[in-house]
């Protein structure tokens, strides 16, 4: 496999911008993806319990054709393109990225308990870290602009404390 090189971020960032800009243009809000992920789930469990699910506080303001929201075709159209990427570029290869310290299993385990905490505290925040850095930091927000800072800081300070975990 002889990868091709990526794509020029400077690029990648305007053509972001351009889309982030163009959903506000059109549809009149912004980007994310939490709420996609939730309308996925609210299917889910239409399928095995409909009348459960139009009843619930949560779910049921969905309605019975929860996959009609346009963020649930974005979502679609990042995983379609990531994947289109990957192919063209010969990028695409089932692996676990883990240091030499990490077992696969460890590596697995904390990347689902990861995700499963960023899941369930975006949907209790209303919103993800997606919509919060993009749609929220273009909009100049206070909070979203903290949130920045917040995040990057806490990903510096949380990479010296597990740095120790990919390298001997």
């Amino acid at each position: 496999m002889n990868p091709k090189p990526y794509s020029n971020p400077y690029l990648v960032g305007v053509l972001l911008g351009v889309t982030l800009l163009a959903s506000y243009l059109i549809l009149g809000a912004g980007l994310g993806a939490s709420a996609a992920i939730a309308r996925v789930g609210a299917l889910c469990e239409s399928i095995v319990a409909p009348a459960h699910t139009l009843a619930s506080q949560y779910f049921g303001a969905y309605g019975d054709q929860p996959l009609r929201y346009y963020l649930v075709f974005m979502l679609a159209g990042v995983f379609g393109g990531g994947l289109l990427s990957a192919l063209l570029a010969d990028r695409c290869a089932i692996r676990v990225e883990r240091g030499a310290r990490c077992s696969s299993l460890k590596r697995l385990c904390l990347a689902l308990f990861g995700g499963l905490i960023v899941g369930f505290a975006s949907r209790l925040a209303n919103g993800c870290t997606s919509g919060q850095a993009l749609s929220g930091s273009a909009l100049l927000l206070t909070g979203s602009l903290l949130f920045l800072v917040s995040v990057f800081a806490g990903g510096y300070l949380t990479a010296w404390f597990v740095r120790r975990q990919w390298y001997d």
